[in-house]
């Protein structure tokens, strides 16, 4: 991967934006560093994705690659994060355009774009670049026990299920402690985390050997930039699909604490692959001491807070009802850092660390 500069993004959705099947585009749109001139979607089409996430975010949603491109885009990005990580063949056609209009082309799918013979073919024409986020580095190393930095605080995101904002969380939780004049540092394990913050390693893509050795590798990293350190969950621990990562990211990472994330109004876990098979969302009174206890089994580590996504919940006042009531059923300060801010989540976790109760 070149060093990063910053990029002018058409972020393509086609049929599937939204805060669920277009996490990637989300993230981006959001956090990103570079500059999102488009959303290639022809389903949605004259709209703007103001509409979803706010004002701030003035980004037109085109129909044509040719449209994006004659508003400056240089680099085509993926915006999906599909089950299993495929690659849709309806965007074979799109992604060729782009490289052939020598776009560079940015990917976090499971599907490596730069070992298409057609991608890569016309990637050496033209000079484009392809990058491929999940490709993990050739570094296979077992966990060491290397014990934290002095002065370092590791708090893990951890939840209750998939695509409910672990991320997002830890990104608002840095923002919260650089705001308070703090050194913090997000440790992205993820495909987006990767594209927002310009380093990291997809966890999701380790040989499961390696798995938590490399999340202590990313700590690592992590405290040679900051001093509260947030790192990115990944899975949720009894996820029929994705529980692997979620342990591998405890018991690696040896959180000083963890933040419990949920999505308000979820009760069962995000799997289709078995027709009228479903697996229920434990109650996060169990969840808490369930991750405390798996923690444990290497380093002792609390669930210190509980941060919720009231993103289906259309009014303030019933959001900050919820939160209050989660907060007396668990006994941890609760709150929405996206609707609400971070600062006093933050607040409650900096406490709670620094008072030496995780």
């Amino acid at each position: 991967m070149r060093p990063h500069s910053i990029r002018r993004l058409v972020i393509l959705t086609e049929g599937q934006f939204g805060v669920h099947n277009a996490k990637t585009a989300i993230g981006v749109i959001r956090y990103g560093r570079d500059d999102v001139v488009a959303v290639l979607d022809s389903t949605i089409a004259g709209r703007n994705v103001s509409e979803w996430l706010g004002p701030r975010f003035d980004v037109p949603v085109v129909a044509t690659l040719d449209e994006a491109i004659a508003l400056g885009a240089d680099a085509l990005l993926i915006g999906i994060a599909p089950t299993g990580g495929r690659l849709p063949d309806a965007w074979r056609a799109t992604i060729s355009h782009a490289l052939h209009a020598h776009l560079d082309v940015l990917s976090g799918l499971h599907t490596f774009l730069a070992d298409d013979p057609e991608f890569s073919s016309a990637a050496a024409t033209t000079g484009a670049e392809i990058v491929d986020y999940r490709r993990v580095p050739d570094r296979h190393q077992t966990a060491n026990g290397r014990p934290h930095r002095s002065g370092a605080h590791v708090i893990l995101t951890v939840g209750s299920d998939c695509a409910i904002g672990k991320m997002t969380v830890a990104l608002e939780l840095e923002r919260a402690a650089n705001e308070a004049g703090l050194r913090g540092a997000f440790v992205p394990t993820g495909q987006t985390g990767m594209m927002i913050a310009g380093w990291g390693i997809s966890v999701d893509r380790e040989i499961s050997d390696f798995l938590a050795g490399t999340c202590e590798w990313l700590v690592e990293q992590g405290e040679e930039m900051g001093d509260w350190i947030f790192v990115e969950g990944q899975g949720s621990i009894d996820h029929p699909a994705y529980s692997p990562v979620t342990l591998g990211l405890i018991h690696g990472c040896t959180p000083h604490a963890m933040v419990l994330v949920h999505k308000v109004g979820l009760v069962e876990h995000d799997f289709e692959h078995i027709t009228d098979a479903s697996y229920p969302i434990k109650p996060l009174t169990e969840l808490i001491p369930l991750h405390e206890t798996i923690a444990g089994l290497v380093t002792p580590s609390r669930v210190v807070a509980v941060a919720l996504n009231t993103s289906d919940i259309a009014a303030d006042d019933e959001a900050r009802r919820i939160i209050r009531e989660t907060e007396s059923e668990t006994g941890l300060p609760t709150d929405d850092p996206v609707r609400f801010g971070p600062a006093r989540l933050f607040g409650a976790i900096r406490s709670a660390v620094e008072e030496g109760v995780a």
